[in-house]
């Protein structure tokens, strides 16, 4: 395998045919495994389940970085990691968005799965397009950088003055637009996206919750590419980072949804690293920082922001009792 370093000090990979079919039959084959044998049926995710296959995950993320590290070298490896880390913090948020959703249509336990993995499926497509369509916009038009690296700033300070009110999904224009098109029943069906009612198929509220996510999922990616395309360049190195953070999401989700109020300075580190790694991107064309500093500053914040979050929880546990 050749690497080498390209412009700006990114790594500049020319990867065989073979790792781009090896990682996306990886990737299929994960989500085959998941659909299919470990949540083929409706069940309620247990706490214990949700840490296992949650610390499963992260390990196949990690992993995937290790081959990352023994096919191209560690420079390689290293954007791997800052791309992974940049993506799984952003997807935090991700997770409680839909924790929203997921509670304002009541939707029952033992189905969020399925819908989730839909989502998750869809969201990995997604990042592919972002992803192929970015790298190629940016190495044609290089004032692009300064746009990609002011929005990641702009959305930075936009994290930080953003109002605590919730979001009703009730007015979201895409669920208003799903309803005025689809026809849709508000009864469940089981894991079903459509049923039958008489003679006619109508949408269940579970295609309407997968249009949201769907929907979600875009605007968080129009944060998370740019974010990751402050640390490489790459495609293969991209695009695997995104897809194996977000593989993980739908056993993050049944693991934090819950615990949001625990992470209430877990905005205020990712506003931090959104603005980080905007202003690193826009200085990319005179200052290159390293790949081992860029991952050892995201970790430090996302670490702090937690760590502060969870010891101010048991702080006002304590007062509570």
């Amino acid at each position: 395998m050749i690497a080498s370093a390209g412009r700006a000090g990114f790594v500049t990979l020319h990867v065989p045919w073979g790792w781009w079919a090896g990682a996306g039959g990886v990737i299929t084959a994960l989500l085959v495994i998941d659909i299919l044998l470990l949540h083929n049926e409706a069940a309620i995710s247990t706490t214990k389940r949700a840490v296992v296959e949650s610390c499963a995950w992260i390990a196949i993320g990690l992993s995937a970085g290790l081959a990352i590290l023994a096919g191209f070298g560690g420079k390689a490896a290293g954007e791997y990691y800052s791309g992974y880390l940049i993506e799984l913090s952003l997807s935090m948020d991700n997770v409680f968005v839909w924790a929203l959703i997921l509670t304002f249509f009541a939707v029952p336990r033992a189905y969020q799965h399925r819908v989730l993995f839909w989502g998750i499926f869809g969201a990995v497509i997604l990042r592919a397009i972002f992803v192929f369509a970015g790298v190629a916009l940016i190495n044609r038009f290089d004032f692009l950088l300064f746009v990609f690296g002011g929005f990641l700033v702009f959305t930075a300070i936009k994290l930080l003055t953003k109002s605590e009110q919730e979001v009703d999904p009730s007015q979201n224009k895409i669920l208003k637009l799903v309803n005025r098109v689809v026809p849709s029943t508000d009864q469940y069906d089981g894991q079903k996206l459509f049923t039958r009612v008489g003679k006619k198929r109508l949408a269940t509220p579970l295609f309407a919750v997968l249009v949201l996510i769907e929907a979600t999922d875009v605007l968080f990616a129009v944060d998370s590419v740019p974010a990751v395309l402050a640390v490489s360049r790459e495609q293969f190195i991209v695009l695997t980072s995104n897809a194996f953070a977000i593989l993980g999401l739908r056993a993050l989700y049944a693991l934090l949804a819950d615990l949001k109020d625990r992470f209430e300075y877990l905005p205020i580190g990712l506003a931090v690293i959104l603005a980080f790694v905007g202003v690193k991107m826009i200085i990319s064309k005179w200052v290159h920082i390293p790949t081992p500093i860029s991952l050892g500053v995201i970790f430090c914040v996302l670490a702090i922001a937690i760590g502060v979050s969870m010891r101010s929880g048991e702080h006002d546990s304590r007062e509570e009792s």
